[in-house]
């Protein structure tokens, strides 16, 4: 693996400014973030990534085969994938917990995702808006299997359980908040590029562009302060949760970059298919599960996502899946 862009990569605020969470937590400091805001500036990160992909997509053309395939290929992963953990998982866990893990992995963390576009900026690597396209597609599928996983896996004598029906699961999958304001924004940004003005977008670009950054910094922090907050409960997951809060990623992350060569995606784009790949939600698939399977452990699927899986990704993954995307993609 390259040292620089990893140095660097460790060395960009945002990631520091995720470090200094955690070492307020460890020190026992008493920063913290009040509870409203961080919702807040989760909201305008969807919001202001979903636009801006919206205005890319229609630069780029819905119909391009290029963006036709990539999103195909992304909707497939995000199928795959919660299928290969679930039984994975299974060799240790109840059909519950297996599927409420497997959905989180095989759904996508956005910060993730936007943390990785400031990477390949700082390292002066080009990639397109679409992708944003794939982030928004890659959420709901992977709920969707999980609960179906559920519905066809689990004793048919469910006790104190909601009964899953489809309508449900379809609710679950596309009206969790974070889901539906990704999707909103990006067909809002679209139609704006499409039958708006120039000087709409323009109007747009201070809060979509230049507040971007500073809004992820602290939006890092915090989840830095949340993540260390979730380490001590990884004790009662055991080894072979946190074995696969670590490795599965990385597993994900290569068949990824198996697909992007296949797709003839460049460096860029690649890097941003494979984090998709390889990072698990922390917001909506435990929203959703929580809801609607009771019976799955929420320490489980929230510890390993959001204190293993996370921190890796964020400080460490980005820059190996870098390494990988250039030794393999020509």
């Amino acid at each position: 693996m390259e040292l620089n862009p990893l140095f660097s990569n460790i060395f960009a605020p945002p990631v520091l400014f995720f470090l200094i969470g955690v070492i307020a937590v460890f020190t026992k400091s008493d920063l913290e973030i009040p509870a409203p805001l961080p919702k807040l500036f989760s909201l305008y990160l969807l919001l202001a990534i979903g636009f801006k992909g919206g205005i890319e997509i229609q630069e780029s053309g819905i119909l391009n085969n290029q963006v036709l395939l990539t999103l195909g290929a992304a909707i497939l992963m995000s199928l795959i994938i919660p299928l290969i953990g679930f039984f994975v998982l299974r060799i240790k866990f109840n059909v519950f917990n297996s599927a409420a893990i497997a959905a989180a992995y095989g759904s996508i963390s956005a910060v993730t995702f936007i943390s990785a576009e400031s990477f390949l900026t700082s390292q002066g690597y080009q990639f397109d808006g679409y992708m944003v396209g794939a982030l928004a597609l890659m959420e709901s599928p992977a709920i969707i299997v999980g609960l179906l996983l559920v519905k066809f896996a689990a004793p048919k004598d469910r006790p104190n359980s909601r009964k899953l029906h489809f309508r449900s699961i379809l609710h679950e999958s596309f009206l969790n908040g974070s889901v539906f304001l990704l999707l909103g924004s990006l067909v809002i940004g679209f139609l704006t590029s499409s039958f708006g003005t120039e000087a709409a977008i323009e109007k747009m670009k201070p809060f979509t562009h230049s507040l971007f950054y500073g809004a992820e910094c602290f939006f890092l922090l915090d989840m830095g302060i949340v993540a260390a907050q979730r380490l001590p409960s990884l004790k009662k997951a055991g080894s072979f949760l946190i074995g696969f809060a670590i490795f599965m990623p990385i597993f994900n992350a290569f068949m990824g970059v198996l697909v992007a060569r296949f797709l003839s995606l460049d460096s860029g784009n690649a890097l941003l298919f494979v984090v998709l790949c390889a990072s698990a939600s922390y917001l909506a698939v435990p929203a959703a599960m929580r809801m609607t399977v009771p019976e799955a452990r929420s320490s489980y699927y929230i510890s390993t996502t959001l204190g293993l899986t996370f921190p890796f990704n964020i400080v460490l993954g980005i820059p190996l899946y870098m390494s990988l995307v250039n030794k393999i993609i020509p």
